[in-house]
């Protein structure tokens, strides 16, 4: 198991909106951070992209139970991650699975994150929720 991704895992798990001062200690200034709906480039642009995740969710909290190494520099990690919002699923607890791949030399300078963004955003919403719901009936 990697230290530094079990670090680092310990670390982003620590985050929250009075903190968001610490990504400098995880992230290169020049970080370049994807997932499923967004995509950012540069320290700053994602403490932007925290700031604002932070500000519209309640009990935001990742729970990472995996730790891969590929080799040097390079791993993922696997997560899930829960948060309440007041407009989606009745402000109850939304679980989302997920995984990191990072790239690092002594700080992490690419990140991509993989999940289901329907799960974490799109069958929550009213309409689409239901729209989506049927689709994955009639596919199933």
């Amino acid at each position: 198991m990697s230290n530094f991704l079990q670090r680092f895992a310990r670390q982003f798990a620590e985050l929250d909106k009075d903190n968001l001062h610490r990504l400098a200690d995880l992230y290169a200034p020049d970080v370049y951070f994807t997932d499923p709906l967004h995509e950012v480039q540069g320290l700053a642009q994602l403490q932007e992209y925290f700031s604002e995740l932070y500000a519209n969710v309640h009990q935001l909290r990742f729970d990472f139970h995996g730790f891969d190494q590929v080799r040097e520099g390079e791993g993922y990690l696997r997560w899930v991650m829960s948060y309440r919002h007041p407009r989606l699923a009745g402000g109850q607890p939304i679980q989302v699975s997920g995984c990191s791949h990072l790239l690092w030399d002594d700080k992490v300078y690419r990140h991509r994150d993989y999940f289901d963004a329907g799960a974490l955003l799109y069958e929550h919403l009213p309409v689409l929720g239901r729209a989506i719901a049927w689709l994955k009936r009639r596919l199933g």
